[in-house]
């Protein structure tokens, strides 16, 4: 106890030595003249340290409500691609009710333990320790890595599964689109499709969000009649009259970059490499 009360006094009897320090030499700046060169630098620096000391505890105080915001938004995109989302739904409480997060092995298709509430696949995607480095020749999405793991959302009515939405990104002109991609249960009919994070041109690849747009993938097929991923944009509009007009949707008009991307992405995710080896078993399993 001794040693203990004599450290503090030491730490007391320093810190009042360094105020009194500082208060001489801050009572000596203050002193000159407001033209002197020194003492403006000497204020711009104080000015400097208290905000960034502001700053830095707003940025700690604000982290929760932003992670929580964060993570709000996300249900609130998943709600909508599953088509839950209506005005006034509350958000947390729709998710807990009608939605179930589970963690896939993508080589696999089985599903892995794991804390799914704090995955977070993205972040995954780009750590060396979770991911693996697809091969050029493969990379068809151009997004070089993916994660190990997928985070998967089952909606369910009851104990009867009724949509499964899918995790999705890919390249397209100017960003890497993220989205999800929603599925009967019979893990080959679109219900929906939400690239809710992109960076593309408004207006043309930017219409990637546009509700008439996504209301055309409603009803589409993923896999054509040998089990190939068949669905894929077309230039113009779809001709409803042709046997593949199912697999088919129309292109971003102006975006032909864009449009690939999309395609690309969907070829890749849907295919052996991405979710073809879940969806196998989901089909097995009925």
């Amino acid at each position: 106890m001794p040693n203990s009360e004599n450290k503090t006094n030491n730490f007391n009897e320093q810190l009042c030595k360094y105020y009194a320090q500082f208060r001489v030499y801050a009572d000596r700046i203050l002193a000159l003249s407001n033209d002197s060169l020194e003492k403006t630098v000497n204020v711009a620096l104080a000015l400097c340290l208290v905000c960034a000391v502001l700053v830095s505890i707003a940025t700690v105080a604000l982290r929760p409500l932003q992670a929580h915001n964060k993570a709000l938004d996300m249900k609130k995109n998943i709600l909508d691609v599953a088509g839950l989302l209506d005005e006034g739904t509350d958000i947390d409480q729709a998710f807990k009710e009608r939605i179930e997060a589970k963690l896939v092995d993508i080589a696999t298709g089985e599903y892995v333990d794991g804390n799914v509430d704090e995955y977070d696949q993205r972040k995954a995607a780009k750590d060396p320790a979770q991911n693996e480095v697809i091969p050029s020749e493969k990379d068809i999405a151009s997004i070089r890595t993916k994660a190990k793991l997928a985070k998967v959302f089952l909606v369910k009515n009851g104990d009867k599964l009724q949509s499964i939405i899918l995790p999705i990104n890919g390249y397209g002109l100017w960003s890497t689109m993220y989205g999800f991609l929603a599925l009967d249960a019979d893990g080959q009919t679109v219900q929906s499709i939400n690239l809710y994070d992109q960076g593309e041109t408004p207006g043309l690849g930017g219409e990637v969000v546009n509700p008439n747009w996504r209301a055309l993938w409603k009803g589409k097929k993923v896999y054509g009649d040998n089990g190939e991923v068949a669905l894929t944009l077309v230039k113009g509009t779809v001709d409803s009259s042709r046997p593949d007009a199912a697999t088919k949707v129309d292109g971003l008009a102006g975006a032909t970059l864009t449009s690939r991307g999309v395609s690309n992405l969907i070829l890749y995710w849907m295919g052996p490499e991405g979710f073809a080896p879940y969806l196998n078993k989901i089909k097995a399993n009925g």
